[in-house]
């Protein structure tokens, strides 16, 4: 698998597109997902959080019945509550980016993005923080550390 292309968020729905990649990636084969993004992004409004946290039980039905998305209840229902939460952070925070630099470094980001979103585990968290550009520890270190496999000391750089 390639590394993801990082981006440079310039609003929020980019933000939300980025942590909503992550949760309906989660237990599937990315490129399925990649080759269905252009349809996720039709299907939830170009991911803008106002309107996708806005979304009622009908938005809901009708996204469970769009072959253009994978349709799982519990990931559309985290992405529209992603949504909300995402504009909650920004309402507490002033922006998106002033959360997460606030939330700093990667093993507190880590800790807080997954109390406050829903669907997303530590691989889900660290891709979203990797393609928003926020910095992360090396890959192999981080998957080393969460399969409990030693990192020589020379490439350690997350505290035990």
């Amino acid at each position: 698998m390639e590394a993801p292309v990082q981006i440079k968020p310039t609003k929020l729905a980019d933000y939300l597109e980025v942590l909503s990649k992550a949760v309906f990636e989660a237990g599937m084969n990315w490129k399925v997902i990649e080759n269905k993004w252009p349809g996720f992004q039709a299907a939830f409004d170009g991911f803008d959080p106002v309107k996708v946290a806005a979304y009622s039980p009908v938005d809901t039905d009708r996204l469970l019945a769009d072959s253009r998305i994978i349709r799982n209840g519990r990931k559309v229902e985290a992405t529209v509550h992603n949504a909300a939460a995402m504009l909650a952070a920004e309402k507490e925070f002033g922006s998106f980016a002033k959360y997460l630099e606030a939330m700093r470094p990667f093993e507190s980001q880590l800790s807080d993005i997954k109390k406050r979103f829903k669907h997303v585990g530590n691989f889900g968290v660290y891709y979203f923080l990797y393609v928003v550009g926020e910095e992360v520890p090396p890959h192999e270190e981080y998957s080393a550390k969460l399969k409990g496999e030693a990192v020589p000391a020379s490439r350690q750089r997350l505290s035990r």
